[in-house]
């Protein structure tokens, strides 16, 4: 019965003892800092990478503003002939169009880089670039890729 009672008192006081904390006076305000504060290293910057597109035939697409109303797209592009379409529309019209090369032909999956220069017609507009590849058949679009540029 006696090492019960001891047991429980000494249990009871393990478990209530405090953390000791320091007290510091800076002009007549009490800071309370406690001992088991723990130093935390600065997380280093999230580097950002550009955002890419991808579908059938093409992969790997970012798009980075250059200029103002100057934009670079690279990516690699699985085409036939190695020859794609681009357009860039603002929801209402199409306001510019073109057509680039991969450095290679389908099956092969063949790089392409180049710049495009546009500029709105409408301030609120947003400016979509959409790369397709064309049919053979009826030239009609195929594996379309849309690209909000602004």
């Amino acid at each position: 019965m006696r090492w019960t009672i001891l047991l429980s008192a000494l249990l009871l006081f393990g478990c209530n003892k405090k953390e000791t904390e320091h007290t510091t006076d800076v002009n007549d305000t009490l800071i309370s800092i406690p001992e088991t504060t723990k130093a935390v290293k600065a997380a280093k910057p999230e580097i950002l990478l550009p955002k890419q597109y991808s579908n059938d035939r093409f992969k790997e697409v970012t798009v980075e503003r250059i200029d103002e109303n100057k934009f670079r797209v690279r990516g690699k592009g699985q085409i036939f002939e190695a020859n794609f379409n681009w357009i860039i529309e603002d929801g209402h019209d199409e306001l510019k169009t073109g057509f680039q090369m991969t450095d290679a032909g389908a099956p092969a999956w063949g790089s392409f880089d180049f710049t495009i220069e546009i500029q709105k017609k409408r301030e609120n507009s947003t400016l979509t670039l959409v790369l397709f590849e064309s049919s053979a058949k009826d030239g009609s679009r195929q594996h379309e890729l849309p690209i909000l540029l602004f």
